[in-house]
């Protein structure tokens, strides 16, 4: 192996959305070195391209990975967007700035996670979070991200039509989803500024951050695999054949990245590594409990004179299912101007998205190859259990009544899909199985938990069991789907674990 890289203290593999944020604070201490290794193009926070800065434009193809995913056994290959670039997912999703519920983080205490509660995570998600309004018992006002809570006159009209159609049928009006109250209708809280999205590279990497000496990034660094002394890690092998060196070493390449990492690393079941004769350092189900949320696209041409499509994010209702358990929330319909206006007959487009926030069904992330350039292959296996079928069709039906709703109806003259022809629960059911979307929220690849869970791979700081020296910290680390979004929830996790491993 050539060209070796003298020993850090800590090596993070991805400068996304829990990377970014871990290097900047790992870096704080200037007894400690780190190296941070993004595989794709790291940008000066004042060099970012428009496709990166505009909070309207998603899924930048110039900035991915290219993956694909098999949504239900029905359904062809879907595009599977991820971030490659330093800021992650969190430089190219919707903006989206939606926390984790009470009830989400109760879930993780029953996978022995510990440390994890609602109470315990609050005043980090108060740390990291910069905002002017809420109230003070939720809400941070000076932390490193940008979260505004969109108001009833920033949105469009047909979003603001879509919230009050939804009160009309009977929801409640939420004013702010990172408060109190999440069961109902609102704007949406975003991490954006001036049209600005905040990707962590912008906000936790700073120019005054990028400049202390004893943090280095290196840009378009694929990373291979961990290399090991036993069980003892000591470094990353790149792509290109360099050899990293580090006391320490971090994944944070995300719920596909990391599990693909570990596998390669020979971390992982040791039937898949032996069928790939990778030799096994740690028999763990890495990438057997994937957890991501389907949904539907039901979309809409706007009426003439309601052609506002500015911004493009959005309003949410936030419900419970008919089968859902007590205190769960999960379903969401999303009202969002991300459909290109060209494809709609009026030049103007609203896309009611529902997705199945808490699914039950579990897929898969597996190597295709020994190969570090090889996507993964991604089974999400979604609508894998008929319950998880049925509040499915009961959020896209949800979406279609508030459609309907005279609240909402006179802002659209035509649905395009699935169509006015689509009309009885089986036909539906049909499309929605052959048509799945990608919300975009994979999780719990390498989960963590306690002893007693089967599925955990890491303990409830993100260190791997079984090995010593490797840490995973990111989305695939959170044991169960989450009931929201998961950004600001990665960012949080980042933030909680460095406070209990690191921090002084």
């Amino acid at each position: 192996m050539s060209n070796e890289h003298e020993t850090v203290d800590a090596i993070v593999v991805g400068g996304g959305s829990a990377g970014a944020v871990l290097a900047a604070r790992l870096s704080q201490d200037p007894a400690r070195t780190v190296l941070l290794l993004e595989a794709g193009q790291v940008y000066a926070p004042d060099a970012y391209p428009l496709p990166l800065l505009d909070a309207d434009t998603v899924a930048d193809s110039d900035h991915d990975w290219g993956y694909t995913s098999r949504g239900t056994a029905q359904s062809p290959p879907l595009p599977t967007p991820r971030g490659k670039v330093l800021g992650g997912s969190s430089a190219v999703n919707a903006g989206v700035a939606l926390r984790a519920r009470a009830a989400d983080f109760a879930k993780w205490g029953e996978h022995g996670a510990e440390g994890w509660t609602f109470d315990d995570v609050l005043p980090t998600f108060k740390l990291l979070e910069s905002t002017p309004t809420g109230d003070d018992v939720y809400h941070g006002r000076s932390g490193p991200l940008p979260i505004r809570q969109r108001a009833d006159d920033e949105l469009t009209p047909s979003l603001r039509g879509f919230i009050e159609a939804s009160v009309a049928q009977g929801h409640k009006r939420v004013l702010d989803f990172n408060g109190a109250e999440q069961n109902g209708a609102g704007g949406y809280p975003v991490d954006v500024v001036d049209g600005v999205r905040q990707n962590t590279g912008l906000v936790y990497l700073t120019a005054e951050v990028r400049r202390r000496p004893n943090l280095t990034i290196r840009g378009e660094v694929n990373v291979d695999r961990v290399l090991f002394e036993g069980t003892l890690a000591t470094g990353v092998l790149a792509a290109d054949g360099t050899v990293y060196r580090g006391r320490e070493v971090i994944l944070c390449g995300g719920a596909y990245g990391s599990p693909a990492i570990l596998l390669r690393s020979g971390v992982g079941p040791s039937d898949d590594l032996a069928d790939l004769g990778i030799g096994v350092v740690a028999d763990l189900p890495v990438g057997r409990r994937l957890q991501d949320q389907p949904g539907y696209y039901n979309a809409y041409a706007l009426a003439p004179g309601h052609l506002e499509m500015t911004p493009a994010v959005g309003s949410l209702l936030w419900t419970s299912s008919s089968e859902a358990a007590a205190g769960e929330l999960d379903l969401h319909v999303t009202a969002t101007h991300l459909m290109p206006g060209e494809f709609s007959p009026t030049g103007g487009a609203i896309v009611l998205m529902a997705a199945l926030a808490l699914p039950e069904s579990a897929g898969t992330v597996k190597l295709a190859g020994r190969d570090p350039q090889d996507a993964p292959l991604i089974e999400s296996n979604y609508l894998g259990t008929e319950r998880d079928a049925r509040r499915m069709l009961e959020a896209v039906k949800l979406g279609r009544a508030i459609a309907r709703d005279p609240a909402f109806a006179p802002f659209v003259v035509q649905e395009l899909a699935p169509g006015d022809a689509v009309t009885d629960d089986e036909a539906l059911a049909r499309v929605i199985a052959v048509n799945p979307a990608i919300y975009g929220h994979p999780t719990s690849t390498a989960p963590m938990g306690g002893l007693g869970d089967p599925w955990a791979v890491v303990d409830s700081v993100g260190a791997v069991k079984g090995v010593s020296g490797l840490r995973v910290v990111d989305a695939a680390i959170i044991p169960e789907a989450l009931s929201s979004t998961t950004n600001v929830t990665v960012i949080m996790l980042a933030e909680r674990i460095y406070q209990r491993v690191y921090a002084d």
